[in-house]
C-alpha cells in the first residue's frame, strides 16, 4: 500500500468520514450480516429477479462502513452501484428527486468517479442494444415518454437536444414538446404520446428503465446502497407514511424493476424513537384510509424495520484486529513503526466509550502522540452525541394539515 493510501486511510478513520476504500479495506468484522447480504446480492445476479435487504445498527457503529464494504463487492462483481443518503433534499416519497439523487451517486464497474452518460453516448440508431431499450421502452413502462425521447437521442444531430435529453436521463426531465418536434424531425412521423409524463407519478419508469439498460449493457445488476434511512424521521407524518410506501418498490420490489439488490441503512432507535412514540401504524391507517394498496406497501416497510437485524457491537476480538489494522496503516502513511500493541490501545480508548467509532479515533490520537512525541498520554477524544430523530419543524410544516 502506498503512503498515499495509507494516509487517506488514517484521515478517514479520523474524520469518521465515509469511505469506500476503508469499507474495502475493514471488511473482516461482522462476517454474518454480510454473509446474509452477499447472498441475496448474489442471487439477483444469478437470477435477475430483484430483492431488498435493510439492517440497523446504532450511532458510531459502523453503518455506512459497511454499506462501503457491499460497495466494493458489488463493484468487484461486475454490478452498477450507487450511494445515496435519505434527507430533506432526498426525500423517498418524491421519486423524482430520489431518482436523480441516485443517478448522481451511481458507479459503473470499476470507476472511480459517478457517471452513466458514456455508455448512453455510445448508442447508434440500429444497434441491438438501442432496438431492445426501445421496445422495452414501448411495451413495459407505464408511459411511452423514454421510447420516443431515446429515439429523438439516437436520431438527433442536434447537439443542444442530445444534451437535454442526457440530463433527462440524469434526472433534469425535459418538456414533451422538445421530444416530439425532435422526434417528428428525425422520423418524419409525429409522436402520439398515450400521456403526458408526470413527475411525481410516473418517475419509477426511470429506475425500471435504468435497471433494464444497464442489464443490456452486460452488467450483472445494479446495486442501490440506501443510507441514513432514519432521517425520515424528521419529516412530517404525511410524508413520512408515503415515504413508506414508495420504500417497498425497492426493499420488495418483486417484477417492478429488473435486476436491482437494495440495500437500507437505518438507525436502531427508529423504531422505538419513531415508530412507536409517534404511533407510526396508527399514521399510516389513518394517511391511506382510501388507498388499500399503498396503505400495505406503507405497513410492509413498517414491519420491516421493526424486524430488520442489527449490527451488534464488535466483540474484543473483533475490534483488536480493527486496532491492529490501524497501527498498520498508521506506521506506513508516516513511514514508522508504532512500539504500541493492539491490546494496548484497546485499553486505552477504554474511557472514550462504547462507541464503535469513538474508539477508532482515540486510538489514532494516541499513535499520533506517540508519532509525535515519542510518548503517548491519556486519550482525550469523547463519546460523540447520539444522533437526533426529532421532527425538523421546516419539513412537518410542508405537510398539509400538519400536527
Amino acid at each position: 500500500m502506498s503512503n498515499y493510501r495509507a494516509k487517506h486511510m488514517i484521515e478517514a478513520l479520523r474524520s469518521g468520514v465515509p469511505s469506500r476504500a476503508v469499507g474495502e479495506a475493514f471488511s473482516d468484522a461482522r462476517q454474518g450480516i454480510l454473509q446474509k447480504i452477499t447472498e441475496r446480492m448474489n442471487k439477483v445476479r444469478e437470477t435477475g429477479a430483484s430483492d431488498g435487504f435493510l439492517y440497523t445498527g446504532r450511532y458510531g457503529e459502523g453503518k455506512t462502513h459497511l454499506l462501503n464494504t457491499v460497495f466494493g463487492l458489488a463493484g468487484a462483481a461486475n454490478m452498477v452501484v450507487s450511494y445515496v443518503p435519505l434527507g430533506k433534499e432526498t426525500p423517498p416519497e418524491k421519486t423524482y428527486l430520489l431518482y436523480k439523487k441516485v443517478m448522481e451517486g451511481t458507479y459503473l464497474p470499476g470507476a472511480e468517479q459517478p457517471g452513466f452518460l458514456a455508455q448512453m453516448e455510445k448508442l447508434t440508431p440500429n444497434s441491438t442494444a438501442t432496438t431492445e431499450m426501445l421496445s422495452y421502452a414501448f411495451g413495459e413502462l407505464e408511459t411511452d415518454k423514454l421510447y420516443y425521447l431515446l429515439q429523438a437521442y439516437v436520431g438527433t444531430q442536434d447537439e443542444e437536444e442530445r444534451y437535454a435529453f442526457l440530463c433527462d436521463l440524469e434526472g433534469d426531465f425535459v418538456n414533451n414538446a422538445l421530444i416530439k418536434k425532435s422526434y417528428r424531425r428525425v422520423t418524419g412521423k409525429v409522436a402520439k404520446i398515450n400521456q403526458n409524463f408526470s413527475k411525481r407519478k410516473h418517475a419509477m419508469d426511470y429506475f425500471r428503465f435504468m435497471s433494464h439498460f444497464f442489464k443490456q449493457l452486460g452488467y450483472d445488476g445494479w446495486v442501490i446502497l440506501f443510507d441514513e434511512v432514519e432521517l425520515m424521521g424528521r419529516f412530517g407524518k404525511k410524508s413520512r407514511a408515503k415515504g413508506y410506501a414508495q420504500l417497498r418498490k425497492f426493499l420488495q420490489p418483486g417484477e417492478e424493476l429488473e435486476g436491482v439488490f437494495s440495500l437500507f441503512a437505518l438507525s436502531a432507535s427508529y423504531s422505538d424513537d419513531v415508530i412507536e412514540k409517534r404511533k407510526e401504524f396508527q399514521n399510516v391507517e389513518a394517511a391511506f384510509a382510501e388507498d388499500d394498496a399503498a396503505r400495505q406497501d406503507a405497513l410492509t416497510v413498517l414491519d420491516a424495520m421493526i424486524k430488520a437485524p442489527e449490527l451488534l457491537p464488535l466483540t474484543k476480538e473483533e475490534i483488536l484486529h480493527v486496532l491492529e489494522q490501524i497501527r498498520t496503516y498508521h506506521g506506513e502513511a508516516y513511514d514508522w513503526t508504532p512500539q504500541l500493541t493492539a491490546e494496548a490501545l484497546y485499553e486505552a480508548t477504554e474511557a472514550g466509550g462504547y462507541l464503535l467509532r469513538t474508539k477508532i479515533r482515540a486510538a489514532i490520537e494516541m499513535l499520533d502522540q506517540l508519532y509525535q512525541y515519542g510518548e503517548a498520554g491519556e486519550a482525550v477524544v469523547t463519546e460523540m452525541g447520539e444522533e437526533s430523530l426529532e421532527e425538523d419543524v421546516t419539513l412537518a410544516a410542508e405537510d398539509a394539515g400538519e400536527e
